[in-house]
C-alpha cells in the first residue's frame, strides 16, 4: 500500500522548445494545508492497467539513414533509443513483412509469380536492412518484443496484383484496378490462404535462424484503408476465416510459439472485435489488439468488453514533418487519451526520418537524419522519454482526479511513484498536487512536459 514513507523530495524534470530534459529543484512534500485547493489528487493505491512498455516502428529507410552515419552517431542514436539505462529505454518494436511505405521500394518475401509451395521464398533483403536494425537494437535491449505486421501480401495473392491499393502517378497501378473499402483485395480462396498461412510460418522460422524472436503478429497492417503505398484491403469475413481456419492451424503444425494479435484496427467499428471474439477459438489464441489512427475510438469500449485482452495503440497520428513543439503537446494530448482508454502498451510510428530521401518529409519522427553530420532529435523524441525513461514494464496506471487534467500517474515495479504532466498554455502554471496526505506544490514552465518522480513512495 502506498504510504508516502521514505524521501521527503520529488525529484522532477522539465522539457520546454528551448530546453529539454533538464532537471529542476527538487520539491519538498509538505503536510497538507486545509486551506489549500488541489489542482490534482493522485490515487496511488487504485492501481489499473499493468504497462507493458514503450517502442516504435522500424524501417528501411530509418536503417539507411543510421547507415550514412559515422559508427560513434549511430551507436549513440540506438542507445538512446533501446539502452535500458538510457534515453527512451524502448522495450517494444514493429516491423514490416515485406514493403511498407518506408521501404526502398516495393518487394515481398517471395515475388515469383503463383509460388504457392513458397519455394523462393526468402529473408535475404531483411538480412541487408531489417535484421542489422533489430540486431543492433537487441545489442542495447536484450529482452525487446517485436511484433510483425505485413502492409500488404505478395501482388501475385492480391486481385489487382499490385502492392498498392490506390492510384497514383508514381506507382504504376491502373485506376480501373483500384481498391475500395469493404471489398478484398486479398485473393481469399483456399490455395491462397493455406499458401498465405504458411509465408507466416516460414517468415518466424527463417527469423528465428537469425537468432530473432518475432514476439507477435498482425495479420494485416489497417485492413481497411487503401493506400497508395503498399496495403490491402481486408473484410472482417476474410480475416476471420484466414486466422481461424489457416493461420491457427499453420502455427500448430509447426509448433509456433508467436502470439498471434487482432488487427491492426484503423476504424471504430467494436463490431470487427465482436466478430472475432464470439467463437471459442478466438478467445483462446487471440492474445491482445493493435489500435491505429480512428481505430483509437473503441479502445475504452474494448477494454470494457474483453479485460482480458493486451491492448496496443499503433503510431499515433503522424504529424507533417515539420516537427514542431505544438505537434509535441498534441501527442501528449493522444497519449494521454490512449493510457486512459487502457492501452498497455504504445508503440511510436517510424522512429528515424531520412531527409536524405526526399518522400520522408511529410511525417514527423523520434529523430531525423538530415546529413552525416547533422542528427536532430525531435520534441517527440523528448515526449516520450518523459514517458518510457519512468514507467517501466510492470507499471500500473493509478487513478488522477482534479480541476487540472493534463495529467497522468503510474506507480513502477519498484514502488516509485510518476506523475508526467504538460503545460501548453503559453504561461507558467502553478500547480497543487494531493497525494495521500501530502502535497506539492509547483510552478510548471509555460509550453512545457514534466515527470516528477518520487523514489521508494510505497
Amino acid at each position: 500500500m502506498f504510504s508516502c514513507k521514505g524521501n521527503l523530495t520529488v525529484k522532477w524534470w522539465s522539457s520546454t522548445s528551448k530546453k529539454q530534459w533538464e532537471e529542476q529543484r527538487n520539491l519538498l512534500l509538505q503536510k497538507i494545508d486545509p486551506n489549500l485547493k488541489f489542482d490534482v489528487e493522485v490515487f496511488p493505491d487504485s492501481l489499473l492497467q499493468e504497462i507493458s512498455g514503450f517502442g516504435g516502428s522500424i524501417s528501411e529507410k530509418g536503417w539507411l539513414g543510421l547507415s550514412t552515419l559515422p559508427e560513434i552517431k549511430r551507436e549513440h542514436i540506438l542507445s538512446d533509443l533501446f539502452d535500458p539505462n538510457n534515453s527512451l529505454k524502448l522495450n517494444l518494436c514493429l516491423i514490416p513483412v515485406g514493403a511498407d511505405k518506408y521501404a526502398l521500394n516495393y518487394y515481398s518475401l517471395d515475388d515469383s509469380i503463383n509460388d504457392y509451395s513458397l519455394e523462393y521464398f526468402n529473408i535475404d533483403r531483411d538480412k541487408k536492412t531489417l535484421i542489422p536494425f533489430l540486431k543492433s537494437a537487441i545489442h542495447y535491449q536484450k529482452h525487446l518484443k517485436i511484433w510483425a505486421s505485413p502492409s500488404t501480401p505478395p501482388a501475385w495473392m492480391k486481385t489487382n496484383q499490385h502492392y498498392a491499393c490506390l492510384s497514383d502517378k508514381n506507382n504504376g497501378l491502373k485506376r480501373t484496378l483500384q481498391g475500395k473499402e469493404g471489398v478484398n483485395q486479398i485473393q481469399t480462396n483456399d490455395t491462397v490462404f493455406l499458401s498465405y498461412a504458411k509465408y507466416f510460418s516460414k517468415y518466424i522460422k527463417d527469423y528465428e535462424k537469425e537468432d530473432i524472436s518475432i514476439y507477435g503478429i498482425y495479420v494485416q497492417n489497417e485492413y481497411n484503408s487503401c493506400y497508395s503505398t503498399p496495403s490491402c484491403i481486408w473484410t472482417i469475413h476474410a480475416l476471420r476465416n484466414f486466422i481461424g481456419n489457416y493461420l491457427f492451424p499453420q502455427f500448430e503444425k509447426n509448433k509456433i510459439n508467436t502470439e498471434v494479435w487482432f488487427g491492426i484496427i484503423d476504424r471504430p467499428f467494436i463490431g470487427d472485435i465482436d466478430s472475432i471474439m464470439a467463437e471459442i477459438i478466438f478467445k483462446k489464441n487471440i492474445k491482445g489488439f493493435g489500435f491505429q489512427k480512428s481505430g483509437k475510438e473503441i479502445i475504452a469500449q474494448s477494454n470494457l468488453r474483453y479485460p482480458e485482452m493486451q491492448l496496443m495503440q499503433i503510431e499515433s497520428e503522424t504529424g507533417d514533418g515539420l516537427n514542431e513543439w505544438s505537434s509535441a503537446e498534441q501527442l501528449f494530448q493522444l497519449i494521454k487519451y490512449y493510457f486512459n482508454s487502457g492501452v498497455n502498451s504504445y508503440i511510436y510510428g517510424n522512429m528515424i526520418i531520412n531527409k536524405l530521401s526526399k518522400t520522408d518529409k511529410f511525417q514527423n519522427s523520434l529523430i531525423t537524419i538530415k546529413t552525416d553530420n547533422n542528427v536532430v532529435f525531435n520534441p517527440e523524441f523528448y515526449l516520450i522519454k518523459h514517458f518510457s525513461y519512468f514507467i517501466k514494464p510492470g507499471s500500473h496506471r493509478v487513478i488522477v482526479k482534479g480541476p487540472y487534467s493534463d495529467v497522468l500517474a503510474f506507480v513502477t515495479p519498484n514502488d516509485d511513484l510518476v506523475i508526467i504532466t504538460a503545460n501548453s498554455s503559453d504561461m507558467p502554471k502553478l500547480l497543487r498536487f494531493k497525494i495521500k496526505n501530502k502535497m506539492i506544490e509547483t510552478v510548471l514552465p509555460k509550453n512545457s512536459f514534466n515527470s516528477f518522480l518520487y523514489y521508494n513512495a510505497i
